[in-house]
Protein backbone atom coordinates (compact mmCIF):
# COMPACT_ATOMS: atom_id res chain seq x y z
CA UNK A 1 0.00 0.00 0.00
CA UNK A 2 2.53 2.20 0.90
CA UNK A 3 4.43 2.10 -2.78
CA UNK A 4 1.22 2.14 -4.48
CA UNK A 5 0.94 6.28 -2.76
CA UNK A 6 4.73 6.81 -3.09
CA UNK A 7 4.82 5.81 -6.48
CA UNK A 8 0.92 7.98 -7.04
CA UNK A 9 2.97 11.27 -5.37
CA UNK A 10 6.03 10.42 -7.65
CA UNK A 11 3.64 10.51 -10.71
CA UNK A 12 2.21 13.78 -9.36
CA UNK A 13 5.13 15.19 -9.17
CA UNK A 14 6.55 14.50 -12.02
CA UNK A 15 3.65 15.53 -14.21
CA UNK A 16 3.28 18.92 -12.00
CA UNK A 17 6.89 19.68 -12.19
CA UNK A 18 8.57 22.75 -14.04
CA UNK A 19 11.50 21.49 -17.05
CA UNK A 20 14.01 23.09 -14.52
CA UNK A 21 12.10 20.75 -11.47
CA UNK A 22 12.15 17.78 -13.21
CA UNK A 23 16.07 18.46 -14.38
CA UNK A 24 16.64 18.90 -10.57
CA UNK A 25 15.18 15.67 -9.74
CA UNK A 26 16.94 13.58 -12.12
CA UNK A 27 20.05 14.63 -10.57
CA UNK A 28 19.25 13.99 -7.30
CA UNK A 29 18.35 10.42 -8.76
CA UNK A 30 21.83 10.43 -10.05
CA UNK A 31 23.25 10.99 -6.30
CA UNK A 32 21.18 8.35 -5.00
CA UNK A 33 22.00 5.54 -7.47
CA UNK A 34 25.50 6.66 -7.06
CA UNK A 35 25.53 6.62 -3.40
CA UNK A 36 23.64 3.00 -3.30
CA UNK A 37 26.57 1.76 -5.95
CA UNK A 38 29.06 2.45 -4.05
CA UNK A 39 27.36 0.97 -1.12
CA UNK A 40 26.53 -2.40 -2.72
CA UNK A 41 30.44 -2.02 -4.58
CA UNK A 42 31.59 -1.79 -0.73
CA UNK A 43 29.50 -5.38 -0.19
CA UNK A 44 30.56 -7.13 -3.44
CA UNK A 45 27.41 -6.95 -4.51
CA UNK A 46 28.64 -6.41 -8.25
CA UNK A 47 25.53 -7.25 -9.94
CA UNK A 48 23.28 -4.97 -8.70
CA UNK A 49 25.93 -2.17 -8.21
CA UNK A 50 26.06 -2.25 -11.99
CA UNK A 51 22.14 -1.96 -12.55
CA UNK A 52 22.66 1.26 -10.36
CA UNK A 53 25.16 2.69 -12.35
CA UNK A 54 23.33 1.55 -15.54
CA UNK A 55 20.33 3.51 -14.39
CA UNK A 56 23.01 6.38 -13.65
CA UNK A 57 23.83 6.23 -17.24
CA UNK A 58 20.27 6.16 -18.11
CA UNK A 59 20.08 9.13 -16.80
CA UNK A 60 22.64 10.99 -18.39
CA UNK A 61 21.31 10.45 -21.51
CA UNK A 62 18.47 11.52 -20.70
CA UNK A 63 20.17 14.81 -19.92
CA UNK A 64 22.03 15.18 -22.54
CA UNK A 65 18.89 14.13 -25.45
CA UNK A 66 17.17 17.27 -23.57
CA UNK A 67 20.21 19.63 -23.83
CA UNK A 68 19.43 22.68 -26.73
CA UNK A 69 22.16 22.59 -28.53
CA UNK A 70 21.99 26.02 -29.41
CA UNK A 71 23.18 27.28 -26.12
CA UNK A 72 27.04 27.44 -25.91
CA UNK A 73 26.58 25.97 -21.70
CA UNK A 74 24.75 22.53 -23.09
CA UNK A 75 27.60 21.98 -25.30
CA UNK A 76 29.98 22.42 -22.43
CA UNK A 77 27.48 19.96 -20.36
CA UNK A 78 27.03 17.46 -23.45
CA UNK A 79 31.13 17.64 -23.03
CA UNK A 80 30.64 16.96 -18.76
CA UNK A 81 27.93 14.17 -19.61
CA UNK A 82 30.42 12.34 -21.79
CA UNK A 83 33.00 12.24 -19.99
CA UNK A 84 31.04 11.26 -17.13
CA UNK A 85 29.75 8.42 -18.86
CA UNK A 86 33.07 7.72 -19.70
CA UNK A 87 33.95 7.83 -16.30
CA UNK A 88 31.40 5.33 -15.46
CA UNK A 89 31.96 2.77 -18.03
CA UNK A 90 36.06 2.90 -16.90
CA UNK A 91 34.64 1.80 -13.47
CA UNK A 92 32.48 -1.06 -13.92
CA UNK A 93 35.73 -2.22 -15.92
CA UNK A 94 38.54 -0.80 -13.57
CA UNK A 95 36.62 -1.14 -10.54
CA UNK A 96 38.40 2.25 -9.02
CA UNK A 97 36.10 3.79 -6.97
CA UNK A 98 37.92 7.38 -7.73
CA UNK A 99 36.12 6.94 -10.72
CA UNK A 100 32.28 6.84 -9.13
CA UNK A 101 33.58 9.51 -6.29
CA UNK A 102 34.06 11.97 -9.43
CA UNK A 103 30.67 11.21 -10.82
CA UNK A 104 28.88 11.52 -7.42
CA UNK A 105 30.96 14.89 -6.80
CA UNK A 106 29.83 15.86 -10.16
CA UNK A 107 26.36 15.17 -9.59
CA UNK A 108 26.36 16.85 -6.15
CA UNK A 109 27.50 19.88 -7.34
CA UNK A 110 24.64 20.02 -9.92
CA UNK A 111 22.17 19.39 -7.10
CA UNK A 112 23.36 22.35 -5.62
CA UNK A 113 23.86 24.18 -8.78
CA UNK A 114 19.77 23.17 -9.94
CA UNK A 115 18.39 24.52 -6.70
CA UNK A 116 19.90 27.75 -6.55
CA UNK A 117 19.02 28.02 -10.28
CA UNK A 118 15.02 27.69 -8.78
CA UNK A 119 15.55 29.54 -6.41
CA UNK A 120 16.55 32.60 -8.36
CA UNK A 121 13.62 31.85 -11.05
CA UNK A 122 11.14 31.88 -8.18
CA UNK A 123 12.34 35.14 -7.57
CA UNK A 124 12.39 36.22 -10.44
CA UNK A 125 9.23 34.18 -12.11
CA UNK A 126 11.26 32.70 -15.14
CA UNK A 127 11.66 29.61 -16.55
CA UNK A 128 15.27 27.34 -16.57
CA UNK A 129 16.16 24.82 -18.90
CA UNK A 130 19.30 24.31 -21.00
Amino acid sequence: MYNVKQEQYLKVKVETASPGELTLMLYQEMVKSLLKAKQLYAQHQFEEMNRSIYKVRDIINELTITLNMDHTIARELYDLYMFYQRHLTEFIIKRDEQMLDDVLEFSKEMVDTWKQALLIVRKGGQHVSV
